[in-house]
């Protein structure tokens, strides 16, 4: 999985880095600025490479090191949801997946990993301040993985631009909304949805999840699943053994999955 574009680096701490191999000085945050060709270029996955006063090691660029590297701006949906969202939609290589309120990519880069070349992205998003920092994600993990899908964004509110979705694609297998207001959207892209497509929304508080299950029923989609995911992390005890770590489980989203019968 070596890429001639892309370099991962981690440090001791766990910061992860990933720099594009431009053959000039730039500036890299949290590294100072070197010339990104000359210094990673022949250095082995696994070696170790020290820049400025830092030691770090070259990693391949997978999943996790991509998702720890992002680029953000907006507020990104988080693996343990991430995760749960691709499982639950049943992605697979050629599925056609909308996906609207795309923020960093977090989410779109997921979706990017488990379709293949015959498979089919479009994003949908109104804000292009937000769309050109999950482009640059985007672009990351389409040139560090073989075979990515087909990628199509379109500018605006998802239910605004139904007639551009369609000019790409008449019917959609999966559909992923991170949007304030579910509604609108749900009634406007439900009739894409094929028969046995799962349509999921994120929903960060309880009145976007009743309001979004209200819509679905009103289009005839039976509501799979409703609730939230916790994620609790384990550590090593001081006197030996492991245990759970001390801290507040913190909350994301409350998630909905529906499907059309």
């Amino acid at each position: 999985m070596d890429n001639p574009n892309w370099a991962v680096v981690a440090e001791d701490s766990g910061r992860i880095h990933v720099v594009e191999l431009a053959d000039k000085p730039v500036k890299v945050k949290g590294l100072g600025v070197f010339n990104p060709s000359e210094t990673l270029q022949n250095v082995a996955m696994g070696a170790e490479v020290t820049i400025g006063q830092k030691l770090l090691k070259r990693l391949p660029p997978r999943l996790p090191e991509l998702n720890t590297g992002l680029m953000r701006r907006a507020q990104t949906i988080s693996p343990k949801d991430a995760g749960f969202i691709v499982s639950r939609l049943g992605l697979g290589g050629e599925d056609r997946v909308l996906e609207a309120g795309i923020g960093s990519g977090a989410l779109s880069i997921h979706i990017a990993r488990v379709l293949n070349s015959e498979g089919l992205h479009i994003t949908v998003e109104p804000r292009d301040e937000h769309a050109e920092v999950a482009f640059v994600n985007l672009r990351r993990a389409q040139e560090s993985w073989p075979s990515p899908p087909k990628h199509h964004h379109i500018s605006g509110l998802v239910e605004e631009v139904t007639d551009q979705i369609k000019n790409v694609t008449h019917e959609v297998d999966a559909i992923v909304l991170d949007l304030p207001d579910h509604p609108p959207a749900i009634h406007a892209v439900a009739p894409l949805m094929a028969v046995g497509a799962r349509l999921v929304c994120y929903c960060p508080v309880t009145q976007q999840l009743e309001r979004a299950w209200e819509a679905c029923e009103v289009e005839g989609l039976t509501v799979e699943w409703a609730g939230e995911l916790m994620q609790r992390e384990w550590g090593r005890a001081s006197k030996g053994g492991v245990r759970p770590v001390n801290g507040p489980f913190g909350h994301t989203a409350f998630l909905l999955v529906a499907q059309r019968q």
